[in-house]
């Protein structure tokens, strides 16, 4: 097939990533709501997993096909897409006011968790190694900090239903609540096949790394969902769903988009990695946190600043990669 045709089936790869994650994030919201599940618990798991799914079926085609740089390029795009970009534009769009609970826990956990892959991931630099990596020792404590994560989530959701918060009422019956999950899922399945196979050959023919790739078109088309989440949430004003979504997904990336895949195949290379990727990657949650905290929002000029730093790095990258 020739460039043009490939262009076309990356773009048929992420419609169907962006339509499947909406999917579930439909079904699964849905099936929260029968079981009376707060909003902001909504965020932070259903959401979040849902708007995640495109980069775990990533995660699972790369290593499969032994494209590692497109793993890794996708979980570190990504997450500094879902912080800089999306919250840049959320403020910009509406101030974000940001729950107490998110500034003294969430926040500070999606930071530790940043931090904790930042270590993982310079071995030359911090432990002395031959080559940086990540090994299956260090997937499986990527999966340690989830389950950390989900022990908070239990506990808060227990809590909620204590207090016998308000939550939405549920879309479709359960049965379709499924249904559209089931859905979901396949179709995230075949569009992941076809953005990985696609991506490669477009990055071959045009001479491009497949690190370049990751951090940018494939971080950006499998975090659409989240585009289109944040946009929605922001215009109306869900700031609980909106924040939730962009912290769980990132720790949903770093967890288990990385940590799953590396913890069942093994060790992962990452000699085609910069510094400077981590550092920007650090920086954005870092940021999020810092902003957070004073005056509990995250303002429009703060968010200017957030939009400043994506456009910069990225433009670093493009630079790089014609240069």
């Amino acid at each position: 097939m020739d460039i043009f045709s490939q262009i076309v089936l990356l773009f048929a790869g992420f419609a169907l990533l962006f339509k499947g994650a909406g999917w579930i994030v439909s079904g699964a919201t849905s099936v929260a709501a029968h079981y009376k599940v707060s909003k902001r618990l909504i965020g932070l798991t259903i959401v979040a997993f849902g708007t995640g799914a495109p980069e775990i079926a990533i995660g699972f085609s790369a290593l499969i096909t032994g494209n590692t740089d497109m793993l890794i390029g996708d979980v570190i795009g990504s997450n500094i897409l879902n912080v800089l970009l999306l919250i840049g534009i959320a403020a910009l769009i509406r101030p974000i006011k940001i729950n107490k609970n998110t500034i003294s826990k969430e926040l500070p956990l999606l930071f530790l968790i940043t931090l904790s892959f930042a270590f993982l991931f310079l071995d030359t630099s911090l432990t002395g190694g031959t080559f940086n990596a990540i090994t299956r020792s260090d997937g499986l404590v990527c999966l340690l900090f989830f389950a950390v994560f989900l022990y908070y989530i239990i506990s808060m959701s227990k809590k909620n239903r204590k207090q016998k918060k308000v939550v939405e009422k549920p879309k479709f019956t359960l049965g379709k609540s499924y249904l559209y999950i089931i859905i979901g899922l396949a179709s995230i399945i075949l569009g992941s096949q076809l953005v990985i196979n696609s991506a490669n050959t477009i990055a071959t023919v045009i001479g491009i790394s497949d690190r370049i790739i990751a951090l940018t078109v494939i971080a950006l088309g499998t975090s659409l969902p989240d585009l289109a989440t944040t946009i929605t949430a922001a215009k109306r004003g869900e700031n609980e769903l909106l924040v939730g979504n962009v912290i769980g997904t990132s720790i949903f990336n770093i967890c288990i988009v990385l940590g799953l895949p590396v913890a069942i195949f093994g060790t992962v290379a990452l000699e085609n990695f910069q510094i400077l990727d981590i550092v920007v990657l650090i920086i954005s949650a870092a940021l999020l946190w810092i902003f957070a905290r004073d005056g509990s929002q995250v303002s429009r000029r703060e968010g200017i600043l957030m939009l400043a730093i994506f456009i910069a790095y990225n433009a670093y990258l493009l630079y790089g990669a014609l240069a």
